[in-house]
């Protein structure tokens, strides 16, 4: 069955493109091309897509907000941001709200679809700002109530990697395990933040 893909982008050009790679890929398919916030939450609802190819900066709602308001309709839905710079403040704000990670315009339609494929995957995928963030939290036990849990070496291990900007299946490759194990370390991680997702890890550690 094919992975199921929605896009929010003002761009017609790019969102056009985009739509056009993923449905001549096989395994995946557009179910809605959207311009904007407001389209996006009357559409998308109703197509539910599995994963969301979200811009930040829309016109009207910003793509920051159509995420929080989706994510309430479409709870099961995964949301990745798409930017056009790193903006930290942006970024953090987006995973506040819900989405599941982030990517960079320039990335190749390759690299798009490998991130929707990992994140449909059923995953636990924490970008390298949430990673660091876990690092700062478990490093400083006045800060957060998570840093009185520890975690084991392996999971220290793999947080850093993840601080460090590594993909889940490269940190698999180097340490000779499998992309799932992986993915089973994070989600204990967020087990000992006791959270279930990465928006509520990065409320929970808080600051900017």
């Amino acid at each position: 069955m094919s992975i199921r893909v929605g896009i929010v982008e003002d761009d017609r050009s790019f969102r056009e493109n985009l739509a056009a790679w993923i449905d001549q890929t096989p395994g995946f398919s557009c179910v809605a091309a959207c311009a904007s916030a407001e389209e996006a939450l009357k559409r998308l609802p109703n197509s539910a897509p599995d994963v969301v190819l979200m811009d930040i900066h829309l016109p009207g709602q910003s793509g920051i907000t159509c995420v929080l308001r989706l994510r309430r309709v479409l709870p099961q839905t995964q949301v990745i941001m798409l930017t056009v710079e790193e903006d930290s403040e942006q970024v953090f704000e987006s995973l506040k709200a819900g989405a599941t990670g982030y990517l960079v315009k320039h990335v190749t339609p390759e690299e798009i679809l490998e991130a929707v494929a990992e994140v449909h995957r059923g995953g636990a995928p924490m970008s390298s700002h949430v990673a660091r963030r876990v690092v700062a939290a478990f490093q400083q036990p006045a800060r957060t109530d998570a840093a009185a849990v520890q975690l084991s070496s392996r999971e220290e291990e793999i947080v850093r990697l993840l601080a460090k900007g590594a993909r889940s299946k490269e940190i698999a490759d180097r340490l000779g395990i499998s992309f799932g194990t992986v993915n089973t370390h994070v989600r204990h991680i967020y087990e000992k933040l006791h959270v279930r997702s990465r928006a509520e890890a990065v409320a929970r550690l808080g600051g900017k």
